[in-house]
C-alpha cells in the first residue's frame, strides 16, 4: 500500500504545481520525524479502511483526496506548499529544482518554523510579452529573444530546463550525447543503463561541469519488467514524475537469415521491441497522473529508432524486424495515450559513426568490414569511413547534437504524435 500512495501522490504533486510547462520537483523520503496534523498546513492522511478497497479504489481515493486537500491549502494559504506530509509514511519536499528540492529537504526545520501564510499569491515580476519568445529568465522576465545561446550552441527556446527526462541506455553511444545535451539545458536527466558503472561516472562527470544536480544515475535492464518498475520507482521517489522518456536503449545483432540463431534474434527483439513495449507501459502511467490536475500537461515519449526501421537492413533482419514492428508500437501508443496528453514519437537517426558500435577500434563495424574485405579496395579505417560516408548525400553521419534537434522538435511541437522522423543526411527519404 505505501508504494501506491508515493506512486499516485508524486505526479499528482508535479501536475497540481503546474506552471504551463512542467510541475515542481519533489523528493520524497521515508521520515520518522515527529510531525502531526498541526505541523505543517498540508498533511494528507492515510485513506481510511484502505485495507478494505482494491488498488484501483485506493489510487481513486488517493488522487480526489490529494487534489482537493491541494487547493484547499492554496485557497486558504495563497500559496505552493514546500512540504507535503503523509501521514506513517514519509514527506514529500517540493522545489523548483531538483537542489532546490534537496535544500528545502536539508533545512526541514528552518523551513517549518520560517513559512509565513502570505495573504494573496506571488504575483510575476512585470515582464511584456513578446510574441515570438518563450524565454524565460530566473526572475521570470522574457529574455525578449527567439533563441537563446547556451554553451556555445544556438538552440531554440529553453523548453526542457527543470524538465524531468529519462534516457534508456544513456551512459554510451547516442544515449549518451542525448544525456550530454538535455543536461546542457538544464534539464534533469536520468541515466538508465544496465552499465550503472558508466552512468555513475558520467552523471559525476556532468554534475561537477555544471556545478548543480543535472544527471542522476539509475539502474535498469529493459528486458525485465521488475526492473523497469523499481526504476519508474525509484524515478518518482527521487524527482517526482517524468516529463520526457527517451527509449534509446537498443542492440544490433547483423547476420544472415540463413545462419543466425534463434536466440540471438530473440535478444535483439526483447531489447528493441518487447523493452520498449514495458517502458511504455510503466512510464505512462506516472504521466498519466501528472495530467490529471490540469488535463494540460503534456509529456513525451520518444523512441530513438533508425533508418533501418524505415527500409530494409541486407543480412540485419533482426534489428531492422525490430524497428520496424517499434514504429508499429509507436502509432498504436499514440493514439491511445494522447488522451493522457502524453505524445509518442520515434526518431530514426542514419549511421553513428563516432559511436562504438561503428569505432570501437577491436570489434566496431569499421574494423570488421576492413577485415572481412566488405568494402573493395579499403585499406584503412578511414577508407571504410569514407566509403560509408559516400552513400549519405550530406556525406557524414548522424551526430548526437543531430538527433537532440530532432527531440527538442518534438517536444516543442504540441501538434504532432505518432510520427517516425528521419534524421539520416538524406540517405533515406520518406515516399
Amino acid at each position: 500500500m505505501k508504494n501506491t500512495y508515493i506512486e499516485t501522490i508524486a505526479p499528482l504533486l508535479r501536475g497540481l504545481t503546474f506552471d504551463g510547462e512542467k510541475g515542481n520537483i519533489s523528493i520524497f523520503e521515508d521520515d520518522s520525524k515527529k510531525v502531526s496534523e498541526q505541523t505543517l498546513p498540508l498533511y494528507l492522511k492515510e485513506i481510511k479502511n484502505h485495507h478494505l478497497l482494491n488498488k484501483e479504489q485506493l489510487v481513486e481515493k488517493i488522487i480526489s483526496n490529494t487534489i482537493n486537500k491541494f487547493k484547499d491549502y492554496i485557497k486558504k494559504y495563497k500559496q505552493k506548499p514546500k512540504i507535503v506530509i503523509l501521514e506513517n509514511i514519509g514527506i514529500f519536499y517540493l522545489g523548483e529544482s531538483y537542489d532546490h528540492a534537496i535544500n528545502i529537504k536539508n533545512n526541514f526545520e528552518d523551513v517549518l518554523g520560517n513559512i509565513k501564510v502570505k495573504s494573496e499569491l506571488s504575483k510575476p515580476q512585470d515582464c511584456r510579452e513578446r510574441k515570438n519568445s518563450k524565454i524565460i529568465t530566473d526572475n521570470g522576465c522574457d529574455r525578449s529573444s527567439e533563441e537563446y545561446r547556451h554553451g556555445g550552441k544556438l538552440y531554440k527556446n529553453n523548453i526542457v530546463k527543470n524538465k524531468i527526462a529519462v534516457v534508456t541506455g544513456g551512459a554510451q553511444g547516442f544515449g549518451e550525447s542525448i544525456v550530454r545535451e538535455l543536461a546542457k539545458s538544464e534539464c534533469l536527466v536520468f541515466i538508465a543503463d544496465i552499465n550503472i558503472k558508466g552512468a555513475g561516472r558520467l552523471a559525476e562527470e556532468l554534475n561537477i561541469k555544471y556545478k548543480r544536480t543535472t544527471a542522476l544515475a539509475i539502474k535498469v535492464d529493459v528486458t525485465n519488467e521488475n526492473s523497469i518498475r523499481k526504476m519508474i520507482y525509484e524515478i518518482v521517489k527521487k524527482a517526482g514524475g517524468i516529463d520526457i522518456f527517451i527509449s534509446n536503449a537498443g542492440v544490433l545483432k547483423a547476420g544472415s537469415v540463413k545462419e543466425m540463431e534463434f536466440s540471438e534474434f530473440s535478444f535483439v527483439n526483447k531489447v528493441n521491441y518487447f523493452g520498449y513495449f514495458l517502458c511504455v507501459k510503466h512510464a505512462s502511467k506516472v504521466m498519466a497522473f501528472q495530467n490529471i490536475p490540469s488535463k494540460k500537461y503534456f509529456t513525451d515519449i520518444i523512441q530513438v529508432n533508425s533508418k533501418s526501421g524505415l527500409k530494409g537492413s541486407n543480412k540485419n533482419s533482426a534489428y531492422a524486424g525490430s524497428k520496424f514492428g517499434s514504429l508499429g508500437l509507436t502509432q498504436s501508443f499514440a493514439l491511445e495515450l494522447i488522451d493522457d496528453n502524453i505524445k509518442v514519437n520515434s526518431i530514426c537517426p542514419g549511421n553513428f559513426f563516432e559511436g562504438h558500435l561503428w569505432s570501437d577500434p577491436d570489434k566496431g563495424l569499421f574494423v570488421q568490414y576492413l577485415r572481412t574485405g566488405k568494402v573493395p579496395g579499403a585499406k584503412t579505417i578511414e577508407d571504410v569511413k569514407r566509403f560509408y560516408e559516400s552513400k549519405i548525400p550530406m556525406k557524414r553521419g548522424c551526430t548526437g547534437e543531430d538527433v537532440i534537434k530532432a527531440i527538442y522538435y518534438l517536444i516543442d511541437q504540441k501538434y504532432e504524435t505518432g510520427q517516425a522522423i528521419p534524421v539520416t543526411g538524406g540517405q533515406v527519404m520518406l515516399k
